[in-house]
Parts: C-alpha cells; sequence; structure tokens
C-alpha cells in the first residue's frame, strides 16, 4: 500500500544519519528506545488485538466471518503482560554470524544487516544490544580476534569455500559458559582439521581467550546450515559437556542442541504461570490425575508441574530431546513422568485410546514452535473427550497458532473430523520473555 511505501522510505530516509550500532539496535532490538512500561503497553494491545479475532470469530454471529473485526470484543479475560524479572543481557543464548564489516574485513563476527539477495550483507558486532550479556560479546570478540589470525578464510557462502562459521554461546545464571564453534570441513583431511582444533583449543584454553573462562568448548563440522547432532556430531575439544540451570528449584542439563527458554529469570515467571492453570491450587489435584505434555522438549513443564499430578506423559519429536528429558526427571528424582519420542501427530492418536480407558482427570498443556500444531494434533486433542483443560504456550498466537486455536474452539465439523465439544478460551496470560523486541510469549487456557 502506498501508506507502507511512505513508511518505508520515510525510515530510509531516516535510518540515512544513524549509525551502524543503532541500525543493529533498530533490527534486532526493535523497542529499544522505548522505556520498559511502554513495551509492556505496546505488547498487552497487540494481544489484546490478536485475541480479539479469536473472540470474534467465536460470537455465533460471527462463526462464518472470517476474519473477525477488528471491533470485535473480548469474551474472555486477558491479564496485564508479566514483566520479565531481568530486562537487560538476559539471553542465555546467542549466535554470532561471520562476514564483511562495516570496514569490509570478512573476518568480522557479529550480526547481519542487509540482504544476501541484495548483496548488501554487513555484519556489525552486537555489544552494545541490550539483550546481550557481556560475557557472550566477549566471546564473539575473542573468536574474531582467533579467525583474525587464523590462516584458514571464513566461510561466507557454502559453495565459495573457507571454512570458519558462526560460534553459538550458552551460559546459565552460574555464569558457565559454553561456546560451540562451526567450522566447514570443505576437501580437508580430519588430519588438517585436527591442527586448526588444536589452535582453537589453545587459544581459548591457554590464550588471549582465557578471559571468557570458557566452561565447555565445542566444534562441529558441518556442510550444512543446520545439522543435528546425528548429521555431524558435536565435538567436545574442552571442558564439561553439558551447562545445568535451575528453574523454579528443578535441575536441567543442558546439551549443546538442546532447546532452553532463552531468558531463565523470565522462564521461571512462564513455566509458574503454566503449571497453575494446568493444575490449580498449590496441593495435589484429584489422585488419577495425568498431564500430557505435547512437544515437551527437555520436560520442564511436566517436570516441575510432576509434584502436583499422578502421572504426566511427555510428546517429543527431537531424540536428543527425549533423552534430555528422561535424564533431567532422573536429575530430579522424579518417578512419574514417561516421554515418548516420535511425531506428535502419529504418537498422540495411539496414546488417546489408552488415555481415555485410564480415570482420573486428564489435563493437556501444548507449547509447539511458531509452526504451531499439526492439524492431526488439533483433531486427537479435540476428539479425545477426557480433555477437559488444555493449556496452549504460543510464541506467536497471530500465526499459525491462530488456526489452531480456531480449531480448537469452532463448532464440530464433520468435514474436518472435528467431532469432539469445542472449547472455550477462558484465560489468556502474556509473559514477557524477550523485553526490547516485540516478542512476547502467551499462555492460554481452553476449557470444555
Amino acid at each position: 500500500t502506498s501508506s507502507q511505501k511512505r513508511r518505508r522510505q520515510k525510515k530510509a530516509a531516516w535510518t540515512d544519519d544513524l549509525s551502524w550500532e543503532e541500525r543493529l539496535a533498530d533490527a534486532v532490538t526493535p523497542l529499544w528506545r522505548l522505556s520498559y512500561e511502554e513495551q509492556l503497553e505496546l505488547k498487552q494491545s497487540n494481544h489484546r488485538r490478536i485475541l480479539s479475532e479469536l473472540s470474534g470469530s467465536l460470537s455465533p454471529d460471527l462463526r462464518s466471518a472470517f476474519p473477525a473485526p477488528a471491533s470485535a470484543k473480548l469474551n474472555f479475560p486477558v491479564l496485564p503482560v508479566l514483566p520479565s524479572p531481568v530486562r537487560d543481557g538476559y539471553r542465555n543464548k546467542s549466535t554470532f554470524s561471520v562476514n564483511r564489516g562495516v570496514d569490509g574485513n570478512p573476518k568480522t563476527v557479529g550480526f547481519y544487516l542487509g540482504t544476501a539477495s541484495r548483496g548488501n550483507i554487513v555484519c556489525v558486532n552486537g555489544d552494545h544490544l541490550l539483550n546481550m550479556p557481556e560475557k557472550h560479546t566477549l566471546v564473539a570478540r575473542c573468536y574474531q580476534d582467533f579467525i583474525r589470525q587464523s590462516s584458514l578464510e571464513p566461510c561466507l557462502l557454502f559453495h565459495t569455500g573457507g571454512h570458519w562459521r558462526e560460534v553459538t554461546v550458552r551460559t546459565n545464571a552460574q555464569g558457565h559458559t559454553m561456546a560451540i564453534v562451526y567450522f566447514h570441513p570443505q576437501m580437508m583431511t580430519a588430519e588438517e582439521v585436527a591442527v586448526h582444533k588444536a589452535e582453537l583449543v589453545e587459544y581459548f584454553s591457554r590464550g588471549p581467550g582465557l578471559a571468557c573462562q570458557l566452561d565447555s568448548l565445542f566444534f562441529q563440522e558441518s556442510t550444512m546450515t543446520r545439522c543435528t547432532h546425528e548429521e555431524s556430531p558435536y565435538q567436545l575439544l574442552h571442558g564439561q559437556p553439558y551447562l545445568y540451570e535451575e528453574v523454579l528449584g528443578f535441575k536441567f542439563r543442558i546439551s549443546a542442541d538442546a532447546f532452553f527458554q532463552v531468558n531463565q529469570a523470565a522462564a521461571q515467571v512462564l513455566y509458574n504461570t503454566v503449571r497453575d492453570l494446568c493444575v490449580p491450587g498449590g496441593a495435589q489435584s484429584k489422585t488419577g490425575s495425568t498431564l500430557l505434555d505435547v512437544c515437551c522438549g527437555t520436560g520442564a513443564i511436566g517436570i516441575i508441574s510432576s509434584p502436583r499430578v499422578d502421572r504426566v506423559i511427555g510428546v517429543e519429536i527431537i531424540e536428543q530431546a527425549v533423552r534430555d528429558a528422561a535424564h533431567n526427571a532422573a536429575l530430579n528424582n522424579v518417578e512419574n513422568c514417561e516421554f515418548l519420542p516420535g511425531k506428535v501427530e502419529v504418537v498422540l492418536p495411539a496414546l488417546m485410546s489408552q488415555l481415555s480407558s485410564a480415570p482420573g482427570v486428564l489435563t493437556a498443556v501444548v507449547n509447539p514452535s511458531r509452526a504451531g500444531l499439526h492439524p492431526k494434533v488439533v483433531r486427537a486433542l479435540r476428539n479425545q473427550e477426557a480433555i477437559r483443560r488444555l493449556v496452549y504456550v504460543s510464541c506467536k498466537p497471530d500465526g499459525e497458532a491462530m488456526r489452531n486455536f480456531k480449531e480448537l474452539c469452532c463448532a464440530p465439523n464433520q468435514e474436518k473430523k472435528l467431532t469432539g465439544d469445542a472449547f472455550s478460551p477462558t484465560l489468556a496470560v502474556p509473559v514477557d520473555m524477550f523485553p526490547h523486541t516485540p516478542h512476547c510469549e502467551l499462555v492460554l487456557l481452553f476449557e470444555r
């Protein structure tokens, strides 16, 4: 539209006199110029707007009118956004890329500005970003120093050669630090790669990189953008294989590629909220209660909720995460959790028939990726009459998740094989996990 174009032109003109640092901050942490109160107000109004679409689609006279009019009234409470206890330097995981810097040096470590298609990528270091802890930017600066003194070229595009790729830094609340260096071997032999691995270890364990005090140094040789551990193992070059993080009194093991919420302090707020909505009341709920944790990752929600229910069943597609989840349960002496590997849309329908015969209350909690739940999963949850309460944790409620919400709540529909009674949203709780950015987690309670 012309107004969008005007805005873009205005923005382009306005960015001309900005420093590279400010441009990067505007790209990575777009709300950095606002006070924290203003950021929360913005996120609150965003959520009310997004959820009024869900509300509008539910009222009988509007069931057919998709999308709902913006004026649609909310017919369930949306609590004020729960703030992050830590606003600055909260990230416990950061990935820094390698590319040409503002000065043209191809061995620059930082974040991209520009687009590959236009060929105008510039790599700007992120020392000034409000969400970055100093430890992460220190490791990035040291890695930049290391690759600049290395005889090998950086790998900017896979097909043009070069070796040094990005570095990921993970830290825990105690300040323990893990670094993972990604490397493209090209045509090198294992012996040749070993020389450079040794130089990397030397630099971080005895050279200038000692300042980073790395507890773990991993190395992954990968010829693809994203490699799983199965495709190319993470090689521990130095230190400990895991970090450990504590959440609400439970301890979690974090392996090099495990998913963990990026803001530990806010994760406690999120998981506390989820637990209270899944199993209300501090005391153990009715006997026979089961919590079904869908897309359970490394088991956090199920393990944290386990004292309040008889049984937790987690389902997760990433096998390493399932192993981590089982380990985390054992680490906390939790004996009522079981974790099943596999695609949720395959595992769930079979599991449902087994669960329907079990006595007691069945509650489901789902915490999918941005892509939302597979339609078959929504169908299995909706058609399992024993589930009266469902908690949906979404990091992007306006995307695919909205389609999930509508399918949980629409009138029964033979065509879509949605035969179970409709759920209704009864409470929404936004949790700010990502200060200075527009992103926010949303916890939605559905009941029927």
